[in-house]
């Protein structure tokens, strides 16, 4: 059986344009980070370096599923859908938050509860001999608990969220919660690079307390 986000997860992953109130629990990610402008190559190189380990995880994660009967029975299915890209984000120019050159990110690929760090640095190391490549020496495996957040979809220019932010902010004040931290996090649910402006689909969320 194979999991897909997309149904199985819909709390996380089908949101509302409506900002909603979210727990949002522990989870691993393959991750790389970078600052400036994400219209440059430096950003590309690390969506592409993420992919290039993302792909043969997936690939261990079928194997091991299918062959490791003591772990198999932990999971209900042998094959997933891989994760969205996201990206969290923070600026060293808040008075301009479109001041792309002052951005800085961490992209980031969730991984299911199978993957651990052991078969990550497995993974990895096969892919540095097969593919090699400099950026794969920056990847990091680590575990994230946003705890709770609002959340909400935007759909649209990037450039445009600054909307959408607002209308969080506002329900959160509406809610008497409080924003935790400047930065956000971005989840992308088609790709920027084949998308139109207007046709993209980001989920927007920020940790409150």
């Amino acid at each position: 059986m194979k999991h897909e986000w997309r149904k199985k997860e819909k709390e996380l992953y089908c949101v509302s344009p409506k900002p909603q109130v979210i727990q949002v629990p522990k989870q691993t990610f393959i991750t790389i980070k970078g600052e400036g402008n994400p219209n440059e190559e430096a950003f590309s190189d690390r969506v592409g370096v993420l992919y290039s380990l993302a792909f043969p995880l997936k690939m261990t994660f079928k194997r091991m599923a299918v062959n490791d009967k003591a772990r198999r029975k932990e999971f209900s299915y042998t094959d997933y859908t891989i994760y969205p890209l996201e990206g969290e984000w923070q600026t060293t120019n808040p008075d301009d938050l479109l001041d792309k050159a002052s951005f800085h990110y961490t992209l980031m690929i969730r991984q299911p509860g199978y993957i651990t760090e052991e078969i990550f640095e497995e993974t990895l190391a096969t892919v540095k001999k097969k593919k090699p490549h400099s950026l794969l020496d920056e990847i990091k495996f680590v575990t994230l608990k946003e705890g709770r957040c609002i959340h909400a979809l935007h759909k649209g220019s990037f450039d445009d969220e600054p909307a959408t932010f607002a209308k969080m902010e506002q329900f959160a004040q509406e809610q008497k919660l409080q924003r935790l931290h400047p930065h956000h996090k971005e989840i992308y649910l088609n790709d920027a690079r084949k998308t139109p402006p207007e046709k993209r689909k980001t989920i927007l969320r920020f940790q409150v307390g």
